[in-house]
This record gives C-alpha cells, structure tokens and sequence, in this order.
C-alpha cells in the first residue's frame, strides 16, 4: 500500500446567495447559461446514501452516462481489498441493471495512479461510480494524483460521478468521517474531499444509522458549510447548483441559516424534492412551484 497521504484541514469559502438566476426544473430539465457558485459546471453527480438497491437510482446513473452501452468505470478501493477484477461481485447489480461495458479501476500505490497507463480508462469514461468503505482509503490512493486530475475530467466532458456511502462523502468539500481509525468521528484526521460540491459536507446512512445529529457537531466548528445527509438507498441527482431528489428514504438539510419550527437545526427533502445550493432554498413539486413548508430564514438559536 502507497504511503498515507493526510491532507489538512481547508478554510471553506462561505456560500452567498446567487447573482445569477438559474433555472430550476424537474428531473433532466436544462438549467440556464451560469456560473454555479457549489455544484459542477459541467456533468451530473449521484450521490447515494448507501445501501443502494433502488432501480431508480442505477437507470438513472445509466441513462445520464449515455445509456447500457455507455463506458462506466467502476472504483471500489474504499472498500480495502489488496486487489479487484472483472470477478468483483459489486458489478453484479450494474450488469443486472443494464450495463454493458463496465470496468474495474483499483490501486493503493500512489505512483501507480499517477501513470498514464492506470488512468487510460478514465480519458474516454461516460461516468464514474466509487463503492463504499472508507472514505479515507480514496484520499490515499487518488488525491492529488493524475486520476484526480482526469476524474475531474469526466465532468467537464459532461459525464456523470457518483458515490454511494463513503463514496458519497468523497464528493463533497469537506470529508465527513474521514478518520483512519473509525468511521465514528465526523471530523477525523482526512477533512478535504475530492471537492465537486463546493463548501459542502455529505454524509450517509443517516436515518437507518441513527446518525441524523451528527452534522450539528460539525457545523458547530464550520458554520459556513451546508450539510447534506442522505439516508439509504436515497440519492440526490446535481447539476450546477440544484439537485433533485430520488429513491425510497429521505435527504436531510443542514443550514445555519435556516431554523424549522421553533428551533428545528434540520429538515428532510422526500423524493420528487428539489434544492438549490446557492440560494439554500428547498421546492417541493405540485401543480405549482412553491417553498418546502415550515422553514424560517432565520439563524439558529444558541
């Protein structure tokens, strides 16, 4: 295994609200020429909250990297194995899902993943999809490498990232428990992620784990950040700065600017629920676009 690569903690830029106006639709609908201030410019990312069976949520990976045939690279090294092939039993569902042309990519030694010869897969893939495990590992392997370099890639093409679990986590700015010694912390000794949401923190298993309070510890430190847990088998759909929400639980919010209730610190988005990043303001469909009910622009009380 490479050497251990821990990267320091970043200052986070605070996220203001957008000057531009976007244009926010439902599900594949175009958003308007923009600068995004938190999501990527270019491509999609699915991010899931672990546990991912829902049919939904492979179709749709499939279908934004371009359909069965799409090329699709598959990453399971935060799951801690020495080594992965066309054998891995994680390729199972996406083949059963429909995928076609699916391979394997997968090094612990830093020096590897920096040749061009380990990244040749990347240079043509339509999406990216990392497994689950521990999100420190991907820092390890990838993180400043020429696979960070050319993953980055596939987004400005217009090609599709995704994550499930700790592959979830990895997308974000700030790397929720990303601790070498356990997944408990929060804030462990890796805190910067991989960075296609910007001033973000993703975290996973939310509801099925009990860990729904757990994002306070960390805005308490970083009241800047927006927080987003994702329950099981649930994942949120980005492009730009909104996302849409879809599978069978529910997305969490956590925003120190915005208090539900009397003194609520978070509030769920259901499937068919949207969001804008920039401007922290959450939709809910119906015959016409209106706020998600019961939540005040106001900071939260101490």
């Amino acid at each position: 295994m490479g050497t251990q690569r821990v990267r320091s903690a970043p200052r986070w830029p605070t996220i203001g609200v957008l000057l531009i106006p976007v244009v926010v639709g439902g599900l594949g609908a175009p958003l308007a020429a923009q600068t995004t201030r938190v999501g990527p410019e270019k491509g999609t990312l699915v991010v899931v909250g672990g546990a991912m069976a829902s049919d939904e949520i492979y179709r749709t990976f499939i279908e934004l990297a371009g359909g069965p045939r799409a090329r699709i690279v598959l990453i399971p090294t935060a799951g801690g194995d020495d080594e992965y092939d066309d054998s891995f039993t994680g390729l199972d569902a996406w083949r059963e899902h429909g995928a076609r042309n699916v391979t394997v990519l997968h090094t612990t030694d830093r020096t590897t993943a920096d040749t061009e010869e380990f990244v040749e897969p990347l240079t043509t893939a339509q999406g990216v999809f990392f497994f689950g495990g521990r999100q420190f590992r991907l820092v390890d392997a990838y993180a400043g490498t020429r696979t960070e370099e050319k993953l980055r890639e596939v987004l400005e093409r217009g090609g599709v990232i995704g994550g499930t679990s700790a592959g979830a986590s990895i997308l974000g700015s700030f790397l929720v428990r990303g601790d070498t010694d356990t997944n408990a912390i929060i804030m462990g000794d890796h805190q910067e992620g991989f960075g296609y949401l910007r001033g973000v923190a993703i975290d996973q298993h939310v509801l099925r784990r009990n860990r729904h309070f757990d994002m306070l510890e960390l805005l308490e430190v970083h009241p800047e950040l927006l927080g987003i847990g994702l329950d099981e088998d649930t994942a949120i759909i980005v492009r730009g700065d909104h996302f849409d929400v879809i599978g069978n639980s529910y997305a969490l919010i956590y925003d120190r600017r915005t208090t539900t209730g009397r003194d609520g610190t978070f509030y769920f988005l259901a499937p068919g629920d949207g969001y804008d990043m920039a401007t922290r303001r959450a939709t809910r469909p119906s015959r016409t676009s209106g706020p998600v009910p019961n939540i005040e622009r106001r900071l939260w009380s101490n």
